[in-house]
């Protein structure tokens, strides 16, 4: 096991780490930015190191500086978490050229599994449910227009490097393709410095469900069961939930082994997240890879009780999975609201500054993971979560009255959240009844301004 493990993040996240590592008995070393300097979560670290300015190119994207953090503390192992420098291949391939453990797979997975273009290959040999679409990125606009003739509109334009929207574009018919490729490949280079895109088809009532899984180094991968994180505005989840609420337990068993059965092939290690988009008659086609630990894992570990950040740390050490598939079983239902410091009604404009008062909820099955406290100042600088609140009760209906419960509780001023948003939607019927797709809450904001 680790002796000493560097955390290259920061927030919620950080601190999750950290309690992880102390209950593992290893050192926990957080690195900050100065924007960050005086978190109350760095005082639970072991050891803080400062290494940069506030914007996160001088910190928290910086691998020299990280790097140079993990040799001055002596860290044996770094833990990138979720953002930043989470999927970078490049990072982890310098952290194991240092003599360093990135806990997370190995740099040859992280990026074939990373670029959507040969996941999607890998996908089609592991027989997991693709999109039709182009077989590789776009050379040729002549080619691209044939294969969407063929597939039918609309289709969507997607980023072979991309994530949170970013080069992406959806198009109905030919001349919104013809555009759009090159205003999705050039946004795409500007934000991953890859300029790669592809087309597949698109559904237009889709829901957004994912399965968390998790490999060792000696070949085995199991998956933990499944999330529907289909409450989203612009491609960022709101609201996330296990398991997904509605589906058949035969197309749940094909779901998760299909996911499962990738990360195998790909000779994984550590916790990822396989995202797929389901239609309405549960038939589900592969998004991506996330190859990190996910914002929204709480709620996966609530329902099957398995620590997925200490497991990530254990397997990264070398220790085989302590899981076999069928010690995994489900166990009620849980639900998770993203707290951010965003107003709701001025179109989520973030929301930074200090918080003066910050009362959390608590009672039975009520966990919140934040870096938060009363007098902490939200700095403008990076994203704008400043907290998850989690519950898990024994049925769907009884988490979402708990969530409600706990929400109504939550007291956060003066700075604007999106608490009274969560309220409403607990509130809502069609939330109620699982009705929702990744257009839901885009709708539903639609219909309160006109």
């Amino acid at each position: 096991m680790f002796k000493r493990v560097l955390i290259a993040n920061r927030g919620e996240i950080a601190l999750r780490i950290i309690r992880a590592c102390h209950e593992l008995g290893i050192e926990a070393v957080a690195v900050y930015s100065e924007a960050d300097a005086g978190a109350p979560y760095l005082r639970m670290a072991d050891h803080a190191v400062c290494i940069g300015k506030g914007p996160a190119s001088d910190s928290y994207l910086n691998i020299p500086h990280i790097i140079a953090a993990a040799e001055i503390t002596d860290a044996d192992a770094i833990h990138p978490g979720y953002g930043f420098l989470a999927e970078n291949a490049h990072f982890a391939s310098v952290c194991r050229d240092c003599k360093m453990e990135f806990i997370g797979p190995s740099p040859e997975a992280m990026a074939l599994l990373g670029d959507k273009i040969s996941c999607k290959a890998m996908a089609r040999k592991a027989k997991v449910p693709t999109f039709p679409g182009t077989e590789g990125a776009i050379d040729d606009i002549e080619e691209a227009v044939g294969v969407a003739f063929k597939i039918g509109y609309p289709v969507i334009i997607k980023a072979a490097a991309g994530g949170g929207g970013r080069g992406m574009r959806v198009c109905r018919n030919e001349d919104d393709l013809r555009a759009g490729v090159k205003k999705a490949s050039q946004e795409a280079q500007a934000a991953f410095a890859n300029g790669a895109v592809y087309i597949e088809k698109f559904l237009e009532h889709a829901r957004h469900v994912e399965v968390q899984v998790i490999g060792d180094k000696h070949g085995n991968a199991i998956h933990l069961y499944e999330r529907d994180c289909s409450v989203q505005r612009r491609h960022q989840k709101l609201i996330e939930e296990a398991p997904a609420p509605g589906v058949d337990s035969r197309k749940r068993e094909d779901l998760c082994k299909s996911a499962a059965r990738l990360v195998k092939n790909a000779e994984y290690s550590g916790a990822a997240t396989v995202e797929f988009l389901m239609d309405e008659k549960q038939n589900f086609y592969l998004l991506e890879v996330n190859t990190r630990v996910q914002v929204e894992h709480p709620i996966t570990e609530m329902i099957t009780g398995v620590d997925i950040v200490k497991t990530g740390i254990r397997v990264a050490a070398g220790e085989p999975l302590p899981y076999r598939q069928k010690d995994i079983t489900i166990r009620g239902h849980s639900i998770e609201c993203r707290i951010n410091a965003e107003d709701p009604k001025r179109n989520f404009a973030p929301c930074a500054g200090t918080v003066e008062r910050f009362d959390p909820p608590g009672g039975p099955g009520v966990r919140m993971d934040t870096h938060v406290i009363s007098g902490y100042r939200v700095p403008p600088n990076y994203d704008s979560m400043i907290g998850k609140l989690i519950v898990h009760a024994d049925d769907r209906a009884q988490a979402i009255a708990r969530a409600s419960r706990a929400l109504k509780e939550f007291r956060v001023e003066p700075i604007a959240t999106t608490i009274p948003l969560h309220i409403e939607l607990m509130a809502n019927k069609s939330f109620q009844k699982g009705g929702v797709d990744i257009h839901f809450l885009e709708r539903l904001l639609k219909s309160q301004t006109t």
